[in-house]
């Protein structure tokens, strides 16, 4: 193996991103039309060669949040996290209510928000990259 390709697999495998990330717009659509349903996603991309632990909590407007929702990505993998499936004793995300996300994890990795809304014939995709928060450590 040339010094090009060893260099190349060393960068590959670095980790890349941040380990705090804010999406300020979460909302889980009420209902679905036809034959696709209507969901969100965080979306995690793990770049480094170690499991990334997640933690997410998810803020209200009218109550208090949820927090401490645990999610895995495997090192040098991605990983669509779809927020209606996430739940902690018991309590999910009701659907309808504007809320926010946090992400944090324990290595860096980059965030992506998607929305399916299939509430009218004509769906909407939306799909945005989260917002990474530096410490002041960095």
């Amino acid at each position: 193996m040339g010094n090009a390709e060893l260099s190349q697999e060393k960068v590959a495998n670095q980790p890349r991103g941040g380990l705090f990330w804010v999406i300020p717009d979460g909302y889980i659509p009420p209902e679905s039309r036809g034959e696709l349903l209507s969901h969100e996603s965080i979306c995690v991309l793990n770049c480094g060669s170690r499991v990334a632990n997640l933690s997410i909590d998810i803020y209200f407007e009218d109550r208090e949040p949820l927090e401490g929702l645990i999610e895995v990505v495997e090192g040098r993998r991605t990983r669509h996290i779809r927020t209606a499936s996430m739940e902690k004793s018991g309590e999910r995300i009701p659907t309808g209510i504007p809320y926010a996300i946090t992400v944090t994890s324990d290595v860096p990795i980059i965030v992506q928000y998607s929305r399916l809304d299939t509430t009218q014939p004509e769906l909407a995709l939306m799909s945005v990259m989260a917002y990474p928060i530096s410490s002041d450590e960095d």
